[in-house]
């Protein structure tokens, strides 16, 4: 209870709250946005960026470990936490992002298997030789 001590022990001074949304309690937080739920989206974006490249498996794996937990924390909160929408398209990112990996070590592979079948098998000798 906000108040200031008067000249009398013990007596408070109350001071009316502002206005009020309805049905909230006036000593109530502010919803505010979610720290995580930005940083999920930054990496996110980082892992589709660098998904093609192999390197986005590690923000990719982040971003989804991250979400996860800004959820639980954001529905512990009591809708105090906002961000929701931002944790969801961060979580789409990573999985963008882990799906270019997982195609880029795909066509990688394929790649080497189709030059490892384009060389001759055995040794090679030249003309000369019997």
């Amino acid at each position: 209870m906000r108040g200031r001590p008067s000249g009398m022990m013990g007596y408070v001074e109350t001071i009316p709250p502002m206005a009020a949304a309805p049905g909230r309690h006036p000593l109530d937080p502010e919803p505010v946005r979610s720290t995580k739920a930005s940083a999920v989206y930054a990496l996110g974006v980082i892992a589709v960026l660098t998904g093609p490249f192999v390197g986005g498996v590690v923000p990719a794996t982040l971003a989804l470990l991250l979400g996860r937990q800004a959820r639980r924390e954001a529905y512990a909160a009591g809708g105090f936490l906002t961000g929701g929408a931002t944790i969801r398209r961060g979580e789409r990112l990573a999985w963008i992002g882990l799906a270019l990996a997982l195609a880029a070590v795909v066509v990688a592979a394929i790649a080497g298997l189709l030059d490892w079948a384009g060389t001759p098998a055995g040794t090679d000798f030249g003309t000369d030789v019997d």
